[in-house]
């Protein structure tokens, strides 16, 4: 799975591609699209350290592979990502050996230079047009934190341990990393009224998620096995799933989610792939003595050895008073993807074996990453019981639920000794009053 552009000794020619904790060193690479001033319509981009590599303008200077020229000359990333792993493998390789200080010749910068657009010049968008988004409850440790605050005597369902869990979300609404997040209305029913009444949440939250670009996928009434899921999941990024936990508590029953996870899903704008991810693969979740073993069609070796990611997800939060007082933003949790009770791959083929066509660009969400320590709880739901135990922050202020002006920050990195830290960036979302 490892291969030169993983070499931890490497360094690339853009200078802040080497500082100890860039999230973008030559050993990652992640992919985004970008507009710039000199560039109103959507492109293609690279990013190496505080840089992004516009790979339009380097697919025109004859740069890159034939096969991904076309490719990486288009508005989004679904045709990158419906190309397959041996074209995004020849594609990493070209873009490491541009990029590195020990195979760029110096006479070949000068060409790849001109293509490079500072990140602090560029607005970022969606990556890929996304034409569907499913949304999964992965973490047992979020779902029976839950389950406590609801149902104390069974916090898991009989289901849980067999069958991944997951709902279809609104593609339609989600947005870019940066987009303010207008706080939603909706019907609730306090416990001390008999009937329900409509207006603005006061119960919002974020959730701490990962989302899973699909690549090829597969045609209708088809499925993907297991051991082929690999070659169908082209990267990752960080997933707030906004979630209206007072409209969420009364209309949920019983067909699940609507409304209170519907109006926003902020991603942040770089797809880390998973072949960048490659070191920092990890076994599968320990199931714990007692647990049933996954059913054969989510059971594979190779899976179980190496289906996890040892990710570090991180939640911050800014409120307007820290804003205003020029203070640093407060770290809430802090967990870890290798904790999640289902694998990506296990997701992806779970959704397809039914005969779910599957396309390149859709999103996968893994629901909460909460691990079993306290402080590794990915959202406010569990952090204060359903508001019960309201965090206090360094100022004195006191959180049940977001207020208006919080801005919630997420963001992920992977490190290990013999091995390059990367990051996955940041994902960022304000809170705006309901509408008026």
């Amino acid at each position: 799975m490892l291969n030169p552009t993983h070499d931890p000794a490497r360094t690339s020619w853009i200078e802040s591609a080497n500082l100890p904790a860039v999230d973008f060193p030559l050993q990652n690479l992640p992919f985004g699209v970008f507009r710039n001033a000199e560039n109103p319509e959507s492109r293609i981009g690279v990013a190496i350290g505080d840089q992004i590599l516009d790979l339009s303008a380097t697919a025109g200077q004859d740069l890159l592979p034939p096969a991904a020229r076309s490719i990486c000359q288009q508005a989004t990333l679904n045709l990158l990502m419906a190309a397959g792993p041996a074209v995004w493998s020849a594609l990493r390789a070209r873009l490491s050996e541009l990029l590195g200080a020990d195979s760029c010749p110096s006479a070949l910068r000068g060409q790849v230079q001109r293509c490079l657009v500072p990140q602090s010049a560029a607005t970022m968008q969606l990556p890929a047009a996304i034409g569907d988004y499913t949304d999964f409850y992965a973490s047992i440790f979020h779902a029976t934190n839950v389950g406590k605050l609801f149902r104390p005597d069974q916090p898991l369902l009989p289901n849980y341990k067999w069958v991944p869990i997951g709902y279809h979300g609104r593609s339609s609404s989600l947005t870019v990393s940066g987009t303010p997040v207008r706080r939603p209305a909706g019907q609730s029913k306090p416990a001390e009224s008999n009937v329900p009444h409509f207006g603005p949440s006061r119960s919002l939250d974020y959730e701490l998620e990962l989302g899973a670009f699909v690549g090829p996928g597969n045609p209708q009434g088809a499925s993907i096995p297991l051991a082929a899921a690999a070659d169908h999941l082209f990267g990752v990024v960080l997933l707030n799933d906004w979630s209206a936990r007072d409209l969420q508590s009364w209309e949920y029953q019983p067909l699940g989610p609507f409304l209170a996870k519907n109006f926003a899903t902020t991603l942040s704008p770089w797809v880390v792939t998973m072949e960048a991810l490659a070191p920092f693969r990890a076994p599968a979740f320990a199931r714990p003595a007692g647990d049933p073993s996954p059913l054969p069609y989510l059971t594979d070796g190779s899976d179980q050895a190496h289906g996890g990611l040892a990710l570090t997800l991180e939640v911050w939060l800014v409120t307007e008073q820290m804003r205003a007082a020029g203070a640093t933003p407060h770290r809430l949790s802090s967990g870890n993807f290798s904790q999640m009770y289902w694998t990506l791959a296990q997701l992806l083929t779970h959704h397809a074996s039914n005969g779910c066509n599957l396309r390149p660009g859709d999103l996968l969400g893994s629901g909460t990453v909460s691990g079993s320590a306290p402080d590794s709880r990915g959202c406010l739901l569990e952090l204060t019981a359903r508001g019960t135990e309201p965090l206090r922050l360094p100022n004195g202020e006191e959180r049940r639920f977001l207020a208006d002006g919080d801005e919630v920050i997420l963001r992920g990195y992977a490190e290990r000794p013999g091995a390059r830290r990367i990051g996955l960036g940041e994902c960022r979302g304000r809170v705006l009053p309901a509408q008026a």
